[in-house]
């Protein structure tokens, strides 16, 4: 009779690179208007694999991302950009990680929708003026 060892898999970490791209599909998605379940047909999986992928619950292997890329009209370094090396400057005290974090919650994703359907420049840049006020 033979023992049968019991699996000892590690619980895989939440890594921060892989949050960083979750939020930057996430993101990308949700500034083009297309749903979690449009993406998945477009990549040919389900829209809680979608899900999954945004949380950063699954890692996105590298074809994978490549598919999504390409269904989300980027390129695959797109999720790899820090967006706050542009930023810097303005940004002050905040982490990626915190950028990232805002950028994935619904607070963050009701912004960003909102605000990108503000199409007067002068008027955007007039709002982003006075959040950057408040924060004083």
């Amino acid at each position: 009779m033979s023992t049968r060892k019991k699996s000892t898999l590690k619980k895989s970490r939440v890594n921060t690179g892989d949050i960083h791209v979750a939020a930057r599909v996430r993101s990308r998605r949700i500034q083009l208007g297309m749903s979690q379940t449009e993406l998945g047909d477009k990549v040919g999986i389900t829209f809680q694999q979608i899900q999954k992928y945004e949380k950063g619950m699954n890692r996105i292997g590298s074809s994978r991302l490549v598919q999504i890329a390409g269904a989300l009209g980027v390129r695959p370094e797109y999720f790899f950009d820090d967006p706050l090396a542009q930023l810097a400057p303005q940004v002050d005290s905040m982490t990626t990680d915190q950028f990232d974090e805002f950028v994935a919650s619904s607070d963050g994703v009701a912004l960003m929708q909102a605000f990108t359907r503000i199409k007067n420049k002068s008027l955007r840049h007039a709002i982003a003026a006075l959040i950057s006020d408040l924060k004083d």
